[in-house]
């Protein structure tokens, strides 16, 4: 029965479509809901009562549990302040993993401290059977010179050459701040930053369902990487979009036949276990010399104390 709701953009209230689709039938559940914070949304009125809100988001959110496997993993993306009703909702029934925060620095606010990221809660269907892989990010390094711009206690020769395992903060992902490179959608994710859950929790044909697919980051996302997705959106225009996306997106994100996440024409998220298959196609930096993180170091802070 899952079979024809697989690799479709379908266009329809969430709620009414999800209830249709088998239990225990999709590898991984990604949502990015409205905030009710009056953003400008197509076809959607996000200015919900308080209490309307998040019963719908309950409602939305035990039906993502229910159809994912047992092996599989829960995603739901927001702002803290949200995430912290959603996490009583999901300890009901999931397994609590991590709340991932993701750089997403915003404008003061005023009487508050500033807000700096998004959440992502990672839960599982079942902590016993959760399918999960290690993740590398690649090291930060000068553009030019490519000397990384960490000291690291003078360590740098037992560095991993790629770069570390990811932890649940993650600073090398940022928003999409420029119009030239999003959609006409308030709250468009990067595809790496979908990419890399998706390399995390699941392999090549599993299955990923998005039930707020806006202009279609996940799918297209699970399409590069050779899984199978399933999209729902209640507005036919982002529908439309989407699928015009998908068309041009290609099952391409490899590297010496393993599946990696690019930006920017290069590789900024590969499993750890594939690092000795992807190795060759780095172009790994001599160690660093001390005196040259100094000179970097140096130039760095005097640049900073004359922007101010």
């Amino acid at each position: 029965m899952i079979d024809k709701y697989i690799n479709k953009i379908i266009q329809g209230d969430c709620l009414e479509v999800i209830r249709k689709i088998p239990d225990n039938s999709i590898d991984m559940t990604f949502a990015d809901p409205p905030f009710n914070l009056k953003k400008k949304y197509n076809g959607y009125r996000d200015n919900k009562d308080f209490t309307e809100y998040l019963t719908w988001c309950k409602d939305w959110i035990f039906e993502m549990v229910r159809i994912t496997k047992p092996t599989g993993s829960i995603f739901v993306h927001n702002i803290p302040k949200w995430l912290t009703y959603y996490a009583g909702f999901l300890n009901e029934i999931a397994d609590f993993k991590h709340w991932i925060a993701w750089d997403a620095p915003t404008a003061p606010m005023g009487k508050s401290l500033q807000p700096n990221h998004y959440g992502i809660l990672y839960y599982a269907k079942s902590c016993r059977e959760n399918k999960f892989y290690e993740i590398r990010y690649c090291h930060k390094r000068c553009r030019k010179c490519k000397v990384l711009l960490k000291d690291y206690g003078g360590k740098k020769d037992g560095l991993h050459p790629f770069g570390p395992l990811v932890s649940d903060s993650w600073t090398d992902i940022h928003r999409i701040k420029h119009n030239k490179y999003r959609d006409e959608h308030p709250c468009q994710l990067p595809i790496h930053l979908l990419e890399r859950l998706i390399l995390m929790v699941t392999d090549e044909n599993d299955i990923v369902l998005d039930p707020f697919i806006g202009t279609g980051t996940t799918a297209i996302a699970a399409k590069k990487l050779g899984r199978r997705y399933v999209g729902i959106d209640i507005d036919p225009t982002y529908v439309s979009t989407t699928k015009e996306h998908l068309e041009k997106t290609m099952v391409d994100s490899k590297a010496n036949d393993v599946w990696v996440s690019f930006y920017l024409g290069e590789i900024v998220t590969v499993r750890n276990k594939d690092w000795e298959k992807v190795k060759d196609c780095f172009a790994i930096p001599e160690p660093i010399k001390e005196i040259e993180y100094q000179k970097i170091s140096k130039n760095r802070q005097l640049s900073e104390l004359f922007n101010h």
